[in-house]
């Protein structure tokens, strides 16, 4: 079995979640949103011009999209990108999980016939 290839969308998305403050930022996006830049700004140690550089980030990744709301601009989360990368997870911990099964067994039958050679001499 091969490990699944990591689709463009899913290496955005692990770019995106690679920076704690990112991360930081798309928590508060999902449990307040829609919320502005400046709202996320005031609920963490970070300025406005940083939430809105690390918020175009997410939003390539489809992690957040944004909405004008008069002169402001109010962001959501989308789920379907974390549902993605989660799969890709998914598959590819169980493609390790067939490999090192398939190792142990191998490692087991080399030691079970090492032990039955041993105990013929």
């Amino acid at each position: 079995m091969t490990t699944p290839d990591r689709s463009a969308g899913a290496d955005a998305v692990f770019d995106a979640l690679g920076d704690p403050t990112r991360r930081a930022i798309l928590q508060q996006v999902a449990r307040y949103g829609p919320i502005t830049a400046t709202e996320v700004a005031a609920r963490l140690p970070v300025s406005r011009q940083a939430v809105g550089k690390h918020l175009v980030v997410l939003g390539q990744a489809g992690l957040v999209s944004g909405e004008r709301d008069g002169r402001e601009r109010r962001f959501s989360a989308n789920s379907q990108p974390m549902i993605e990368a989660s799969r890709w997870l998914a598959a590819t911990g169980a493609a390790w999980d067939d490999r090192l099964t398939r190792l142990a067994a191998r490692v087991e039958t080399r030691a079970r016939a090492g032990e039955a050679g041993g105990e013929r001499q």
